[in-house]
Order: structure tokens, then sequence, then C-alpha cells
């Protein structure tokens, strides 16, 4: 009876908390999601079954197979079907590429749009490069720093659809030299992207580190003393993807904005990184940054 009653309150909680996330504008957790999930909780994952069901969408698996297929993961060999993909990239990295995949296409395109998802795959890149440039630390590999370089910023088109004033607030939180970004939403808004990002993460069945990443990424105290239930994974990812955001305007000359400023002397000391040496690192990730793949 005690665990009848217990189900019994966890439903409304549930059905409080997916209309909180709708009023916001978070998409609803993509079912194809929750397929890989359910796979990656048998003791012998179906890869066929799996793949036969992502195949029915055609986008859907060309990019999985054209994210398996990047230089960037380094196979020998090349993936020619969806089942393939899976094979090499394993369920857990798969369904981040889906989830990124099926983020872009949520929140449409046109060129506002495609600015933003260019400037979030290439930071998401660089991440996953960078990460491969210094010795492995906290648990945070390639596949987890090019996984939060794609979700970092997803609340913004969250927002940009919910408040019609939301691009002035980006043009005047990335202008602003000395408040934190967050700072400047929350003055004009009742909630800002890194919590909005982080519910949508959340809610996507992203890796807690990544949500709690996806958080705190514009809170310099998070770089320079995790805690407080906050893993050193998160600190080191921040580092990481603020470090590539650094490199891609530094690569492409768009987008300057002043988060360096902010949080480059933390993010250096989290990566030891000496300021010396950051000229010659830019160089060096400018042709990743620069890549189409």
């Amino acid at each position: 009876m005690a665990e009848s009653g217990l189900n019994s309150s966890a439903a409304p909680l549930q059905d409080m908390l997916d209309a909180s996330l709708r009023d916001i504008g978070i998409p609803p957790r993509p079912l194809v999601l929750d397929r890989i999930q359910a796979e990656m909780q048998q003791e012998t994952p179906d890869f066929n079954r799996l793949a036969n069901y992502i195949s029915s969408d055609v986008s859907l698996a060309a990019g999985l197979i054209k994210t398996a297929n990047s230089p960037y993961f380094g196979f020998r060999t090349r993936a020619r079907t969806v089942s393939q993909a899976l094979m090499m990239l394993g369920l857990d990295l798969s369904a981040r590429a889906v989830a990124g995949l099926i983020l872009r296409k949520v929140f449409g395109t046109g060129p506002a749009m495609e600015r933003f998802w260019d400037s979030s795959a290439r930071i998401a890149r660089v991440s996953g490069w960078l990460a491969q440039q210094f010795e492995r630390r906290d648990g945070v590999g390639p596949e987890d720093a090019y996984t939060f370089g794609l979700f970092r910023d997803c609340g913004i088109p969250i927002l940009l659809r919910r408040f019609p004033t939301y691009a002035e607030t980006l043009r005047l939180a990335n202008n602003d030299p000395k408040r934190r970004f967050t700072d400047v939403e929350t003055d004009r808004h009742p909630t800002h992207h890194t919590l909005v990002g982080s519910m949508l993460a959340q809610s996507w069945w992203m890796p807690e580190e990544t949500c709690l990443a996806i958080r705190h990424h514009h809170d310099a105290a998070a770089i320079d003393r995790p805690g407080n239930g906050q893993p050193g994974a998160t600190a080191r990812m921040i580092a990481l993807t603020q470090l590539a955001e650094l490199c891609v305007q530094h690569a492409t000359h768009r987008a300057q904005t002043h988060e360096w400023d902010k949080l480059g002397e933390a993010c250096l000391e989290r990566l030891q990184l000496l300021e010396i040496e950051l000229p010659e690192l830019l160089d060096r990730a400018t042709p990743v940054a620069l890549s189409e793949d």
C-alpha cells in the first residue's frame, strides 16, 4: 500500500514538472531517446531493432552516420549503415549525437539560427579537440567535452522563441564587460538560458555533469571552486568550452564577447595552461575551428 501511495503522489509531481517545461517552451524528450535508453538497460541491446527505428527518419539516420564517420572520432572504418554507426559509437555516445541532431531540428533554421548552430558545432568540435590536447582529468574525455559544447547554450533558442525581446537581451549580455551574463538576462526576463538549458538537458537524459555544467557555465566560482555537489568534471568541461569559444572567435573573427575577460583566468588555472602558451594554442586550434566536418 505504501508503494502505491508513493507512485500516486509522484505522478502529479511529474505532471507539474511537464507542465512547467511546456510553459517555458522546453520541447519534450524525443521518443527515440526513450528507445535508446530502453536498449541501454537491456543485458543484450538489440542494435538492429534500434537502427530500424532511427532509419525511419532519413535526416536523423544520415546525421548519425555522418557523425560516426567524422574525422574527429578517428575510426579506421567508415559506417555505411545506421547499425554500423551505432556499433562504432556505442549507445551512450549515439544517444548524445542523436539528441544534438534532434535539437537542431526542433528549433528550425533561418539565418540567425543557422549562425547559432554553426557556432555551437564549431565550439563543440574544438572542445573535443582541446580535451585531447590536455591530460585527461576528472573523467572528462573528448566525447564529454564535445557533447557539452553542443548543448551548452541550448537554452538560448528556447528563450528566443519565448520572449520577443530576448534577442536584444543577448546583445546587451554579450556586450557587457563586467556583469555576469545571466544577471543581464534576469534583469529583463524571469529566467536565464543556463537554467532553461539545464532543464532541457535533464529532461533529455543528458549526463548529470553535463547538466550541471550547462547550469553554471557563466559562473567563475564554478570553475574556481567546484564543490557543493558539483563534480570536478563540471568545472573542467566549462573551462574547455570557454577556451574553445575563444579559439572559434580567434579563427572566425565573429561573435566577439567579453566572457573570456570574465572567466579566462579561472579557465587557464583549471586547465593548468599558462597565458604565454595561449597564442600558440589558438593558432593550432584554427584549422579545427574552421573545419566543416
